[in-house]
C-alpha cells in the first residue's frame, strides 16, 4: 500500500473528466478544468465588446507578461524571465537563432537519443548551417549515462540541449552536473522541461540554467495552447534572436521600417502577434498548479510513482523507466505486449493511460488523483496483464 498522503488540495471539483474513471494521462493531455471553459468564454465576451472598450489596451497586451510570470513561478525563476511562445519547437528555434553555428571550433551541440523527436528534427536542420550535432546514445533506451554526457561536452561545445525528463522512459538527467560542466567550457544549457514542469520541483535560478523550453499541455492540466521560453536574466540583453517579429521591437507601435531595435526585456524573444485565445486557455490552468503548489505536487508524485514501481516489481513486470526515484520523472512505463490493444481495453474499464512504440503503457498519476483510484487502477491493469 501507499505511504501516508501529504496534505494537498486535489481540486477534483474542477475536473468533470475525473467522473469517467482513473485519469492517468497527465504526461500527454491534461483533463480540462471548468475554469478554462469560463476563461475562454471571457475571451469571447471581450472580443465581442472590443468596439466599446479596447480589449488590446485593457487586457490583451499585458497578457503574455502575466502568463510568462505564471510559468516562471513554476520553474523557480524570477518575474520577467519567461516569454510565451507559440510552441516548444519555436521556443527552441528562437534560442538557436541567437547562435552562429558556422564558427569553426565552437559549433558543437550535445543532445541525446531520449529527447522528443521534434528536437531531433530541429537539430538535423541545423547541420546545414554548420552545427556539429553530437547525440549521446542510451544503451538501454531507458537511462542516460551522465558521465558520457559530461565527456561529450568539450571546448568546441556551444550548446547542450536535452530533455530534462524523457517522454520515452521518464528518465531525469542530472541537470546540476551537466550545467556545471557546460559552464566550465563556456557552453550554454537548454533544458526541455515539457515532461517536468508542473510535476517536479524545478529551480531554474539556483541551477543557473541558461534556457528552458516547454509547453502548456501535459502536467499543466490542459490541451495545446502555447509554449514558453525561459532565459537566464543576465543573458536577456546580450542575445539577438534572428527568429523575430514586430512584438520583439522596443517600440512595436511605432511600426518602424528601420533596422530592428530589440526590446530590453525578455519580450525580445517574441515573434509576431500572440495567440490571445491560447493565453486565455492556459491562464486558469497555470493558476491551479500555482495554487496547489509544485513542491506538494512533486512530493505526491514521488510517492505515487514509487508505489507503481513497487507494485510492478512485486508482480515481476518489466519497467521501461528508472527504478531510482531521483532519476525518474512523474511517469512510469510498463512494458507489455500489444500495448495499444491494452490501452483500449483498459479505457473500457475506466483506466485511462496510453502507449508509445517500444515503451509499453505510460502511467502518470497527478495531484487530482486519489490513492484509492490509483490502487484500483493498478489492480485493473494487473487483471488485464494476467
Amino acid at each position: 500500500m501507499m505511504t501516508t498522503p501529504h496534505d494537498i488540495n486535489r481540486r477534483r471539483e474542477l475536473f468533470p473528466t475525473l467522473q469517467a474513471g482513473s485519469y492517468l494521462l497527465s504526461h500527454s493531455l491534461g483533463p480540462v478544468p471548468t475554469t478554462a471553459v469560463d476563461s475562454m468564454r471571457a475571451y469571447l465576451d471581450e472580443w465581442q465588446g472590443h468596439a466599446s472598450e479596447d480589449a488590446w489596451s485593457k487586457r490583451w497586451w499585458e497578457l503574455s507578461t502575466t502568463i510568462g510570470d505564471l510559468f516562471a513561478n513554476l520553474i523557480g525563476a524570477s518575474a520577467g524571465t519567461v516569454q510565451v511562445q507559440p510552441n516548444a519547437s519555436l521556443a527552441l528555434q528562437s534560442v538557436l537563432s541567437c547562435f552562429d553555428f558556422s564558427k569553426p571550433g565552437k559549433n558543437k551541440v550535445v543532445t541525446t537519443s531520449l529527447d522528443f523527436p521534434s528536437m531531433g528534427y530541429v537539430w538535423e536542420a541545423q547541420r546545414g548551417l554548420g552545427a556539429n550535432v553530437c547525440i549521446v546514445k542510451s544503451d538501454d533506451d531507458i537511462h542516460l549515462d551522465t558521465q558520457r554526457i559530461l565527456e561529450a561536452i568539450d571546448h568546441q561545445t556551444v550548446l547542450v540541449a536535452l530533455s530534462h525528463v524523457s517522454y520515452r522512459s521518464s528518465h531525469r538527467v542530472d541537470e546540476r552536473a551537466i550545467i556545471r560542466r557546460a559552464h566550465e567550457v563556456d557552453a550554454h544549457v537548454l533544458l526541455d522541461a515539457y515532461q517536468s514542469i508542473g510535476v517536479l520541483a524545478i529551480d531554474a535560478a539556483d541551477w543557473d540554467v541558461d534556457f528552458m523550453v516547454g509547453g502548456s499541455i501535459k502536467w499543466l492540466c490542459g490541451g495545446p495552447s502555447c509554449g514558453y521560453l525561459y532565459v537566464r536574466p543576465d543573458l536577456i540583453p546580450k542575445l539577438k534572436p534572428r527568429l523575430t517579429g514586430w512584438i520583439a521591437h522596443r517600440n512595436p507601435f511605432d511600426f518602424s521600417h528601420d533596422a530592428m531595435v530589440y526590446d530590453s526585456s525578455v519580450r525580445r524573444f517574441a515573434q509576431g502577434t500572440p495567440s490571445i485565445p491560447a493565453l486565455y486557455s492556459v491562464k486558469p490552468r497555470l493558476e491551479i498548479i500555482n495554487q496547489v503548489g509544485v513542491d506538494a505536487i512533486a512530493r505526491e508524485s514521488r510517492r505515487r510513482t514509487q508505489r507503481i514501481v513497487d507494485f510492478a516489481n512485486e508482480r515481476g513486470w518489466r519497467l521501461h523507466s528508472p527504478h531510482d526515484v531521483d532519476r525518474r520523472g512523474g511517469s512510469v512505463m510498463i512494458e507489455v505486449g500489444r500495448p495499444f490493444e491494452r490501452v483500449k481495453a483498459l479505457a473500457k474499464d475506466g483506466v485511462f493511460v496510453d502507449a508509445r512504440p517500444g515503451v509499453g503503457l505510460r502511467v502518470s498519476p497527478h495531484f487530482f488523483n486519489t490513492d484509492d483510484e490509483i490502487e484500483q487502477a493498478l489492480e485493473t491493469i494487473a487483471h488485464h496483464l494476467t
